[in-house]
């Protein structure tokens, strides 16, 4: 990380800030919930355990905070931060630092214990700042990007071994062993969560279940960089309504490509992409995208109503999942997209298919 790349953040941060009437944000992070990388976006540290926050003012240095009875919830050093605090009660060492103040939190519903937040709220005004937080943070500068693209590698490459040791009668782990493993070796470190999906009913396979002729290798990962990615495509021998939807996909891969440009706005871009699948009288079962960095789903999400413009160099998982009338057949497939003057860029590079599996790369 270089002096630039963490001033530009807090650039971003702070402008922010000063458009919401904010006097100082505390990032809120927990290595139990998955929203540790809000922390390592403003600190470079990862959290091992228990949760951290980090206290930006609009002026001044910041400090990063952690609770005190686990002296030991990473690698510290990593921090650039040199204010680094560890207190019995974070809330309270909070609210005396920001009492009276305008303060604005990210992660005040899903993150932050309750027993900081209610000291905190006794000493300052709070609000919510998620939003704000993930908007200042949506737009890629070209070193995140360069981490985006070789986590994308990695997810493609990890696919790839999927694919490779995929065959009906072998059971989840054994398939996704391959692909776990690759992920490790090119320093995902704990930061993956991968799924195997099973037959068109989309329920999730357990380790020792022997797989048919259909799934979905639900693959999720965060590179040496730290950014998440989401790349996955079905495998198998498809019926006739998931092949129907493939067609769906594909009406949706060609439209992405113009609806994820700068000026239009997400909700634009959610009913360009979307229409194949409602034309066909498919339901929508999960968000047809979000934007992706740090945090594995951050705002803003492509979806109905969502009215905020892309800008070039934002980043979204795309994924529509389909769902049939009958409740039961249905499709999901990821790609990761870069947003472009020219349009939308699929970044992995995969056709968009249902691969037979005995496909393998060229």
């Amino acid at each position: 990380m270089t002096n630039d790349e963490a001033a530009r953040r807090y650039v971003r941060v702070r402008d922010a800030m000063a458009d919401a009437g904010v006097d100082a944000v505390v990032v809120a992070g927990s290595e139990y919930t998955g929203f540790e990388g809000a922390v390592t976006y403003l600190s470079g540290f990862q959290i091992v355990h228990r949760y951290a926050y980090v206290l930006l003012g609009l002026e001044g240095e910041p400090s990063i905070v952690f609770p005190a009875e686990a002296r030991y919830v990473g690698v510290h050093g990593t921090s650039w931060i040199e204010d680094q605090v560890f207190a019995d009660r974070p809330g309270e060492w909070l609210g005396d630092r920001l009492a009276g103040k305008r303060v604005g939190v990210y992660g005040l519903d899903y993150v932050m214990p309750v027993r900081d937040f209610v000291a905190l709220d006794a000493r300052a005004d709070v609000v919510p700042f998620d939003l704000e937080f993930d908007l200042a943070r949506a737009v890629k500068s070209d070193s995140e990007l360069e981490s985006v693209r070789d986590s994308v590698r990695i997810n493609t490459d990890g696919f790839w071994a999927f694919l490779s040791g995929y065959a009906p009668g072998r059971t989840a782990a054994e398939v996704l062993a391959p692909a776990e493993e690759l992920f490790v070796a090119r320093g995902c470190g704990r930061l993956t969560m991968n799924m195997v999906l099973v037959g068109p009913e989309f329920a999730i396979a357990r380790g020792d279940m022997q797989l048919g002729g259909f799934c979905i290798p639900s693959l999720e990962i965060a590179g040496p960089g730290g950014h998440w990615v989401e790349v996955s495509r079905a495998i198998g021998a498809a019926n006739g309504e998931v092949g129907r939807m493939l067609e769906a996909y594909e009406e949706y891969y060609a439209a992405a490509r113009h609806a994820l440009r700068p000026g239009a706005t997400a909700h634009d871009a959610h009913r360009a992409v979307s229409k194949g699948f409602t034309d066909r009288g498919y339901h929508l079962g999960h968000v047809t995208g979000h934007s992706i960095g740090m945090t594995m789903i951050e705002h803003p999400k492509i979806g109905e109503g969502i009215e905020t413009e892309l800008q070039a160099n934002m980043v979204f998982s795309m994924h529509p999942h389909a769902i049939a009338g009958n409740g039961r057949d249905c499709l999901y497939m990821q790609d990761t997209w870069l947003v472009t003057e020219d349009g939308g860029e699929p970044l992995a590079g995969l056709p968009m298919q249902i691969f037979g599996g005995s496909e393998r790369p060229g």
